[in-house]
């Protein structure tokens, strides 16, 4: 029979853990549909120059701000760099979401180590926490927190041990 007070302090971490690792698909959710948002926006955005390339360049975007560039106006100029920031967007967007057609333990490892920086930031600085009670966040959430647990286990048993080597030196053999 444990201490008590150990097993109401692990099952509070436990409830913790949990509530972490449901957050976690709600992250992947809300910047997922934040790259979505901003795809359409810059995909809405870049349509006119599009059509204009279709007419003239038979769809190519690179031609249009080639002859952009290539003028002699300054302001053509300009508008020719603006023209391809915009492009390289709607190519990192549509990158980003194409990577995150996969499965959450997959999609959450994308958006930790590979995501936008600046989706990250957005999605940090207008998320809303939530408890999404799907299959998703409910595996991940119990994942999260089964795995926290056996780490946390883990490291206090290496403490445990280290203490006991500490405190009761092995005795000596001394003759």
């Amino acid at each position: 029979m444990g201490d008590p007070l150990y097993r109401y302090m692990m099952i509070i971490v436990a409830c913790a853990a949990l509530l972490i690792g449901l957050q976690v698909p709600n992250f992947v959710d809300q910047y997922q549909k934040r790259v979505d948002a901003h795809l359409r926006e810059v995909t809405v955005n870049l349509q006119p120059f599009q059509t204009i390339a279709d007419k003239y360049f038979a769809g190519d975007m690179d031609k249009l701000i080639a002859l952009h560039r290539g003028s002699s106006e300054k302001p053509f100029q300009e508008e020719g760099s603006a023209l391809e920031q915009m492009v390289q967007r709607k190519l990192r967007f549509e990158a980003d979401l194409a990577a995150l057609q996969a499965s959450m333990p997959v999609k959450a490892f994308r958006v930790l180590f590979r995501g936008d920086r600046e989706m990250i930031d957005e999605t940090l600085g207008q998320f809303s926490y939530n408890l999404p009670m799907n299959q998703d966040a409910l595996f991940f959430g119990a994942g999260f927190a089964f795995s926290f647990l056996l780490m946390l286990e883990a490291l206090l048993a290496l403490a445990r041990r280290l203490t006991r080597r500490t405190f009761n030196p092995p005795p000596s053999k001394i003759k």
